[in-house]
């Protein structure tokens, strides 16, 4: 992981800063790399949630734009430029919206292209007034990468989809909130308070419960309903084993709230 991202595990909440302000974050090999060893080390920790930033005034700005001047040099065959983006920058994105917990994208800044795709592969996104997001891959000639075409027409509808990455647009945190790729807009004063306490609700609940719905909800965008109503009913059954439930159902009955321990 070196420096190219830091992580910070603390009361429940693993933070991921991605930490290559002088590219804007960009989603080079390390940075990839980093991410990765992240995701893993969480995994073997009591994090309860993820929270991924960029450090330096942006998230992400995509792609490794060196690698791709690279690539126009001939330091790359075209197989081995395909097999890049399929193990760095994709796998990245890709283990962010497998990942187990609930995550969230922090963004003050600009989240363009696979940086974008990074932020929409996470469960929330969080955003000062000033952020845009872009899906701007025809500024350099390319196509969509990193999961563009599965995350961005499930958020926004396939025309719209369409409309942003034929354009390029930068959308505005405004408009990015009122298509849903943001899902709360704040002011550079109160954001790292808002996030804070956002970000606190998730990580102070019933987690085995949260995880499951993450997961429940993604399986039910490719299933049936007769399908869903079953896994719903099998994951419910075993949250029924959990202290969480057993605190969440007693606090309710006392008319308290309840103090969840995640297991």
């Amino acid at each position: 992981m070196a420096d190219a991202v830091l992580l910070d595990i603390d009361a429940g909440i693993a933070t991921i800063t991605l930490n290559r302000p002088n590219v804007r974050n960009a989603l080079t090999h390390e940075v990839s790399a980093g991410l990765l060893d992240a995701l893993s080390e969480i995994e073997d920790s009591d994090a309860r949630c993820v929270i991924i930033e960029g450090a330096g005034g942006a998230f992400s700005a995509g792609g490794d734009i060196n690698a791709m001047m690279k690539g126009l040099e001939g330091e790359y065959s075209l197989p081995e430029r395909e097999q890049l983006i399929v193990q760095r920058t994709s796998r990245a994105v890709v283990r962010v919206a497998e990942f187990h917990l609930p995550t969230i994208a922090k963004i003050d800044g600009v989240a363009f292209g696979a940086g974008a795709n990074l932020a929409i592969a996470c469960d929330i996104l969080l955003a000062t007034e000033d952020s845009k997001i872009s899906f701007g891959f025809r500024q350099v000639g390319l196509t969509v990468d990193s999961g563009t075409s599965y995350f961005l027409p499930r958020i926004v509808g396939e025309n719209t989809a369409k409309e942003l990455v034929f354009t390029g647009e930068l959308v505005d945190a405004t408009r990015a909130e009122s298509l849903g790729l943001f899902n709360q807009v704040y002011s550079e004063d109160e954001f790292e308070a808002a996030v804070e306490q956002f970000v606190e609700k998730i990580a102070t609940g019933p987690t085995v419960a949260l995880r499951a719905s993450k997961r429940l909800i993604r399986q039910g965008m490719e299933q049936s309903l007769d399908q869903a109503v079953t896994n719903e009913a099998s994951a419910q059954v075993m949250c029924f084993a959990t202290d969480d439930h057993v605190e969440g159902a007693t606090a309710f009955m006392e008319k308290r709230a309840p103090e969840f321990t995640g297991e």
